[in-house]
Parts: C-alpha cells; sequence; structure tokens
C-alpha cells in the first residue's frame, strides 16, 4: 500500500500514450499490450487535481530513422540530442501520432506537450525539449506554479519514455508514483533494469489503483 495525504494536490500524467507505441502500429514502436492502458490512464486522473499529457510529433525527415544501414536501437553519434535510431513513428497526421481511442482530446488536458518535432530532436522525458534537461517543455512549472507534489504516471514505454519523465519529475523534486496497470514495457529485461533506475531515484510503485490509500495528515503522523 502506498499512503498519500488526502489534502496533496495530486496531478495525473499520460506520457505519450500513442497507437504508434502498441500493437496498433506493427511498423512503428509496437509495445505489446500497450493498447489496454486506455482505461487504468483514465481512472488515475479521476482521483488528480490536474491532468497533464505528452506526445511525441517526429517528422518525417528526422535524423534518427533506422534504415538497413542503421538498423533500429543502433547507436546514433555526433548529435547532441539524438542518440539512437529509431523506426519512424508518431508522425503528426498519421493515426500512429494519435492518443489511444477513449483518452481526451488533447485539448481537454490540463496541459499538454508535444516533443520532438525537430529532426535532429528525439527527447524521451516529457520535460525538456533536449536531452540535457535544459530546454523545459513547461509542464514543470505548470505543476509548480499549482503546487503539486504528487504526481501518478502511466504510458508508453515503462522503460524508455516513461521511465526518463520519472526520472525527471523526481530531480524536479515531486513525489512520483508509477501506476504499473497504466503502463507497458518493451521487453521485460528493459523494464526490470528502468524498475530498478527509477525505484533508486526515489520513485514508488503501485500495481493498481487499489494499492492507493488517503489519510489525513493526522493520521498519517500518529
Amino acid at each position: 500500500m502506498v499512503e498519500i495525504d488526502a489534502s496533496d494536490i495530486i496531478a495525473a500524467f499520460d506520457v505519450d500514450a500513442q497507437n504508434c507505441f502498441t500493437p496498433l502500429c506493427p511498423d512503428e514502436l509496437p509495445v505489446p499490450g500497450g493498447n489496454t492502458i486506455t482505461d487504468a490512464l483514465n481512472a488515475q486522473a479521476e482521483l488528480a487535481h490536474w491532468r497533464v499529457g505528452s506526445k511525441d510529433a517526429h517528422p518525417v525527415s528526422a535524423i534518427w530513422v533506422a534504415s538497413n544501414e542503421n538498423p533500429q536501437l543502433t547507436p546514433l553519434s555526433n548529435h547532441a540530442n539524438s542518440d539512437t535510431y529509431w523506426n519512424l513513428h508518431a508522425v503528426p497526421g498519421t493515426y500512429g501520432f494519435e492518443l489511444l481511442e477513449g483518452l481526451p482530446a488533447v485539448t481537454d488536458y490540463d496541459f499538454f506537450v508535444w516533443k520532438g518535432i525537430e529532426p535532429d530532436l528525439h527527447p524521451y522525458g516529457a520535460c525538456y525539449h533536449d536531452l540535457a534537461d535544459t530546454r523545459s517543455t513547461g509542464v514543470i512549472e505548470f505543476l509548480r506554479d499549482r503546487n503539486t507534489r504528487t504526481v501518478l504516471v502511466g504510458g508508453l514505454a515503462l522503460d524508455f519514455c516513461v521511465k526518463v519523465t520519472v526520472l525527471q519529475l523526481l530531480q524536479a523534486q515531486f513525489r512520483v508514483i508509477v501506476n504499473l496497470s497504466a503502463t507497458r514495457s518493451l521487453s521485460e529485461a528493459t523494464e526490470q533494469q528502468a524498475i530498478t533506475q527509477m525505484r533508486e531515484a526515489g520513485a514508488e510503485f503501485i500495481n493498481s489503483l487499489d494499492e492507493l490509500v488517503f489519510r489525513s495528515q493526522q493520521l498519517m503522523e500518529a
């Protein structure tokens, strides 16, 4: 069980919950079970004061697009903000770019981030546009301005963009709870590595929202 003070200001973060990261788009970056997290994301948003989200938004001219000469997951050198070759994904205007069916329209979120639109940018986390974490997307400032203390995180994929977003939020001094029912990973091996890295940085984990307990500060201190 994970306890939350009932007076805490909570945000729910839907990280890159897009069709391109599901089996619905097998030629992009299909995450096994990625299309099954909608209900869990909507449920955690019901507990939050703010709902924020992000999307990858990549041009067809991106420098990191994989090819026969440079297969997916091979390193990309000599570029400050792109480090790996990936299959082309999340191109605006395509089905893969769209949010999972059943999620709100982007205009219904309280704050929304589009990342990676420049050909030489491929950030993973949703809090910064660059890999060095110096160009803010504004979401940290949005949450701080509203006195947010706790962020419930889900989205795709746990072992890449969700992981980096969680680490960025922790660095910004938020309490971060990863809802495992609202996220999926590309592989079991990288999932365990990601969970270990996030936990060591201070993230907390729940298997479902049933493991959250809301208590008053007085009861928590008793």
